[in-house]
């Protein structure tokens, strides 16, 4: 793909943002919640896509050219000031998937945006985008760390829908919600870890045994073999593996350290099988976050019409449930809402493009030294 189509893709990704319709407010990114078994599919104004967009864009900023880095920060700040409508409904520093002031859960459905039930507590995995994409400040810090402990594992309750060798782990819950369950996910824990070393915060306890989830599920290879029970948010391998090579590229926690080759060495031996462009993609980014070569390019040309079927994101609907005979239903795609953004697939796409840009120059330049 040309090189100047990196520009052409922040464009196309600035038009469509800048649409304010009765489904979509100016600033996010326009997204979709559905189930193909069901026959069903919602437009669907959460915060998530815009969050975990804006924060992709932040980070490649320094390979952009000029030229891309000025549509690149008008995307930005146009998303950021949806992220009010997303804060805690107490105006606490945490945020939600969807907008708290009024509700707006599961919106332009039919039936579980008017029932309590199915109201989403905040949650690590929002929090933790906002916080990565704007400025905290030291309260929002120090209240962010008492938070995570006042729910993790062991605090007040003990995590059950995972392997019984984790359930000690006085690990990161993906709620902050007093009455949901304790969920353990391997990606919003990453993310969440991701907070932690950017911002220096305190190595506690729970700190230590979220790092140690991750370490043991790439060691025992049950990211691979179980990945919907290491991540009921995320369920497939690429994707955890995308989380975890962009925390250990980024910061290399020592707790990782060991498990790191093994990591490099499975992503490698996926690219060359898969078949999924999209899967190639994820699976490309994460080799080259961890300073690896892909063993070939991904095949860019017509990867859109991927978009529409490729799922970042999915609620399994049983998932939450500690009782032995709902949660072994879990895993199965009928309990499954799925999400897909196709603008978010393009922030990708971008983020292959340009880190391949960055390494292929990185080669030119050190063959004349």
């Amino acid at each position: 793909m040309p090189l100047q189509n990196i520009g052409n893709i922040l464009i196309r990704i600035a038009d469509n943002q800048a649409s304010d319709n009765s489904f979509f407010s100016s600033g996010l990114f326009q997204a979709y919640r559905y189930n193909t078994i069901w026959g069903y599919q919602r437009p669907d104004s959460n915060l998530f896509f815009t969050a975990i967009s804006l924060f992709t864009l932040q980070r490649l900023r320094p390979f952009l050219t000029p030229g891309e880095q000025v549509t690149s920060d008008h995307i930005i700040a146009r998303g950021l000031p949806a992220y009010a409508r997303f804060r805690n409904k107490d105006h606490l520093a945490t945020y939600n998937f969807y907008a708290t002031n009024p509700t707006a859960h599961f919106p332009h459905g039919r039936f579980m945006h008017r029932f309590r039930h199915f109201q989403l507590p905040d949650d690590i995995d929002d929090t933790a985008m906002v916080y990565l994409t704007t400025q905290p400040s030291a309260e929002d810090l120090i209240f962010l760390s008492g938070k995570l402990a006042m729910h993790a594992n062991r605090t007040r309750l003990t995590v059950q829908n995972t392997f019984p060798e984790y359930r000690d782990l006085r690990a990161y819950s993906t709620w902050f919600g007093l009455n949901m369950p304790i969920e353990f996910d391997a990606c919003a824990m990453a993310n969440m870890l991701y907070v932690v070393f950017e911002y220096d915060l305190p190595i506690d306890s729970h700190t230590q045994d979220s790092l140690t989830f991750l370490a043991d599920i790439v060691w025992t290879k049950r990211y691979r073999t179980d990945p919907f029970r290491c991540a009921h948010n995320y369920a497939r391998t690429p994707l955890i593996q995308y989380h975890l090579a962009r925390l250990i590229g980024a910061f290399n926690p020592i707790p990782l350290r060991a498990v790191r080759p093994i990591l490099i060495a499975d992503l490698h031996a996926d690219f060359k099988q898969s078949t999924s462009p999209m899967d190639k993609l994820l699976l490309a980014i994460s080799l080259m976050r961890l300073g690896e070569t892909p063993s070939g390019n991904v095949p860019v040309d017509g990867i859109e019409q991927e978009f529409a079927s490729f799922s970042f994101f999915i609620a399994g609907l049983l998932s939450a449930y500690t009782q032995p005979w709902l949660y072994r239903w879990a895993h199965r795609p009928f309990w499954h809402i799925r999400w897909q953004c196709s603008d978010h697939c393009r922030v990708l796409l971008l983020e292959y493009l340009v880190l391949q840009r960055a390494q292929e120059s990185q080669m030119t330049t050190a063959s004349f030294h």
